[in-house]
């Protein structure tokens, strides 16, 4: 292709609600935290790396026994999702980088090279992180 000499109609889409294929036996709870996965499939969150974050789990979805992408399910993004804090978030991480523990947790570090990131720490509250 080359580089536009004139008006394109560059067509939109909203992004703030996906249908992300889920993965062979994958099992989302509505609110989890929902990944995709190296194949680029869906997956609630878990301690893996190639892990890429999305967002929230809009309704449970169970791909139990199912091939990869057999079902999908709604995840909302582009938005700041309150999350468990495993105890290692503080004030000090404000604006850097959570990990991803499980389907609702996140920490403030990589576990050793173990866990894939989030999001950006947005809030820090007695009850969770907000994280973009």
């Amino acid at each position: 292709m080359t580089a536009l000499v004139r008006d394109r109609n560059t067509h939109q889409q909203v992004a703030s609600i996906l249908s992300i294929a889920l993965a062979a036996n994958a099992k989302v709870f509505a609110g989890a935290i929902v990944v995709t996965n190296a194949a680029g499939y869906g997956a609630p969150g878990s301690t893996a790396l190639g892990l890429s974050y999305i967002g929230r789990a809009e309704e449970a979805v169970d791909n139990t026994g199912g091939a990869n992408g057999a079902k999908s399910v709604p995840v909302r993004r582009l938005l700041a999702f309150k999350w468990v804090n495993d105890g290692s978030i503080t004030q000090a991480h404000l604006m850097k980088t959570a990990y991803i523990v499980d389907d609702q947790t996140l920490a403030a570090t990589d576990g050793g090279s173990t866990r894939s990131p989030a999001g950006r720490i947005v809030g820090i509250e007695a009850d969770g992180v907000w994280v973009e």
